[in-house]
């Protein structure tokens, strides 16, 4: 597979299943208002990968046949397909199997949705679909929730990253629940990487900062007032969250600490 060009340094690449990524930030691919927008956009941020839904494969335009999947090879971004809109396993395995022909890879991402209304994935069948799709030789990265023991559960199988999400897919809440998703991160040492529910860089940013590996989002640059412009500042929020947690932040403080010392100032006064 080839790598995204260079956005960070390599000394602190992001890896999934043995492979090295130069940036921490995956982007989706559609909702944006024209397809120029997306590939500058794309351009812009430099994304590890690129998410797409198999059942985009019969778009095409008066006078472009395939022009969206001709874009995509042009940008040279390692393609994830997805298994958008599968509410059973089966059909899970049948898209994800599809999704390997037409885009010739092993990656994919695992989307069982189990609620139509929040697009919740299916906690009860999401760890058989995960387990089945390994043994067939995929690479999985499964969109999940927060909760805790289904993310140790798709370890277990064989998952060796998972993407929980921060809040429902389009809401742009950002984290909704900081204690589950920081516990997550603590108890496991798989790669984790935030999709879903991220509306502004400093979401990004902020899950970052606690330990997270990437971030997937889409529909936060897509319906940006200027996708390009949000798609960088997604990518630099993503890079300075990543630095803030390898350089160690201070220890938050109770009380106020001065930052410049007293002692020896002309006019200090022991009160």
């Amino acid at each position: 597979m080839t790598t995204a060009p260079s956005t960070v340094t390599s000394v602190d690449p992001l890896i999934l299943y043995g492979e090295t990524f130069s940036s921490r930030l995956l982007l989706g691919t559609s909702r944006y208002p024209s397809p120029r927008i997306l590939e500058d956009a794309v351009r812009k941020a430099q994304p590890a990968m690129l998410t797409a839904s198999l059942r985009r494969q019969n778009v095409s335009t008066n006078d472009s046949p395939n022009r969206f999947w001709d874009m995509l090879r042009q940008l040279d971004v390692p393609v994830l397909p997805n298994t958008a809109g599968c509410h059973s396993v089966q059909e899970v395995i049948t898209t994800a199997q599809m999704a390997r022909e037409v885009f010739e890879t092993s990656w994919i991402k695992l989307e069982l949705i189990g609620d139509d209304y929040t697009l919740q994935p299916d906690t009860l069948n999401l760890v058989d679909a995960a387990s089945r799709l390994i043994k067939d030789g995929f690479k999985v990265l499964p969109y999940c929730t927060e909760d805790l023991v289904l993310c140790q559960r798709l370890v277990d199988v064989g998952c060796q990253a998972i993407m929980p999400w921060a809040a429902p897919i389009g809401t742009g809440k950002g984290p909704i629940n900081p204690y589950a998703l920081r516990t997550l991160r603590e108890r496991l040492s798989v790669p984790m990487i935030v999709d879903a529910g991220l509306g502004l860089p400093s979401h990004a940013c902020q899950v970052m900062e606690w330990g997270f590996d990437g971030v997937l989002l889409n529909t936060a640059v897509a319906l940006a007032q200027d996708p390009i412009r949000m798609a960088g500042a997604f990518a630099s929020a993503t890079q300075a969250g990543r630095d803030a947690y390898r350089s160690g932040t201070m220890t938050e403080q109770h009380a106020a600490q001065p930052s410049t010392p007293v002692l020896g100032t002309p006019f200090w006064h022991q009160a």
